[in-house]
């Protein structure tokens, strides 16, 4: 079963369970990947899902810090659970030792010597890590491996 699929799936059961939240959460993704499926002109593979999912995630958190910020933690809640409730579609995270690995992997494969190299590693790394790290976390940790070398 497809990611577009499962999403789909939920989203009936949240409407015949009557969850408003779940079910209102699904829908806000349904659009996005409907509206990329438009501007982009191609059906979405699970790939494409995920990155739709990951840029709500992203908006997600930065709305939350905003909101606790200008003390509307009623919004900021809301917030926290359309988030977890999007994560459930993400992969598992991947752990730092395996982390560690890819990045060395992606390094050698790359010929990288110094930080100049950086730009080839991180384009071996993000369609491997796609979902399964945050970007801004690998991208810190290149640095310092080509800084080292």
């Amino acid at each position: 079963m497809s990611l577009r699929d499962q999403i789909n799936d939920d989203l009936k059961a949240a409407m015949r369970s009557g969850e408003t939240m779940r079910r209102d959460t699904i829908r806000l993704l349904t659009a996005a990947l409907k509206q990329r499926e438009v501007d982009e002109r191609k059906t979405l593979t699970d790939g494409d899902v995920l990155a739709v999912i990951e840029k709500m995630i992203k908006q997600r958190r930065d709305s939350i810090s905003q909101f606790e910020q200008g003390g509307r933690q009623d919004l900021a809640d809301k917030e926290k659970q359309e988030l977890t409730l999007l994560q459930t579609y993400m992969p598992q995270p991947m752990g730092e030792d395996e982390l560690a690995a890819a990045i060395s992997a992606a390094v050698s494969e790359s010929g990288a010597a110094g930080p100049a190299d950086m730009g080839k590693v991180m384009a071996v790394l993000k369609p491997r890590l796609a979902g399964r790290a945050d970007m801004g976390k690998v991208s810190a940790a290149v640095k310092a491996r080509l800084t080292q070398s």
